[in-house]
């Protein structure tokens, strides 16, 4: 059975993602928010495979590529803050939230599942920022070589 592109380009975004994270923690970068910001790579290049494969299909049509991307998007935004749960239970729960970023959403001492839920809201607000850069970077190619 063939996954559709969706997922499984949100499956890489996941990987992508994790991968990074897990790097950042083994250097002692994960406190670096500027390092945090870069899995933005990771989902836009996620959404543009998915957007590329539909034009390959001759899929053409602005909805459909949109809701496309944001499937892509959501499922590897959805998969990376489940993994991030799975990762600061197994690494102690709620007194492990304490090493991660005091530079986030939350002042004061958020518990596993507050961090998680902000996160999971600032993901999905970026991936949806992404789908609509790359839906331009998309529509915008396709209309020069038409």
């Amino acid at each position: 059975m063939k996954l559709p592109k969706e997922v499984t380009n949100g499956i890489l975004i996941f990987i992508g993602i994790a991968l990074y994270f897990l790097l950042m923690e083994f250097f002692g970068l994960s406190k670096i928010i500027y390092l945090r910001a870069f899995n933005a790579a990771f989902v836009y290049f996620g959404v543009s495979r998915t957007l590329q494969s539909n034009f390959k299909e001759g899929k053409t049509g602005y909805v459909s590529n949109l809701l496309s991307a944001a499937t892509t998007a959501i499922i590897g935004v959805l998969l990376s803050v489940t993994g991030l749960v799975s990762y600061i239970y197994a690494q102690g729960g709620n007194a492990y939230v304490e090493n991660l970023s005091d530079e986030f959403l939350f002042g004061g001492n958020p518990t596993a599942n507050e961090y998680a839920f902000g996160l999971l809201f600032e993901g999905i607000a970026s991936a949806v920022i992404l789908v609509f850069v790359a839906m331009q970077f998309f529509r915008n190619k396709t209309a020069a070589q038409d």
